[in-house]
């Protein structure tokens, strides 16, 4: 008489806190978003290497920053040497004669 296996199948687990196999991020894909929510961002490796990291839409705007550039001009305003003359020198050019 020969023995089956256990046809049970095996939990997906996270190799590490915070990080993902490919397949098991897929499969949970809703237990990660949770986890990126509750615990910060989530790496999802592929061959044990990282490959992407999930992270919230609020993370992700605080990084990428405010691309409007009110935050450089307001900078170069405060500056104390705002009102330094950086203009160049204008040098006058010869000019060629032209017939037409």
């Amino acid at each position: 008489m020969t023995s089956i296996a256990s046809s049970k199948p095996s939990k997906p687990r996270r190799s590490r806190a915070g990080k993902w196999l490919l397949q098991d991020a897929k499969a949970r894909f809703s237990e990660l978003v949770r986890l990126v929510h509750s615990e910060g961002p989530q790496h999802v490796t592929v061959h044990g290497r990282d490959e992407v990291v999930v992270l919230s839409a609020e993370e992700f705007q605080r990084l990428k920053g405010n691309r409007s550039g009110a935050d450089l001009v307001a900078a170069m305003q405060a500056s104390p040497f705002r009102e330094l003359d950086i203009e160049p020198p204008r040098e006058a050019l010869p000019v060629r004669d032209v017939l037409l």
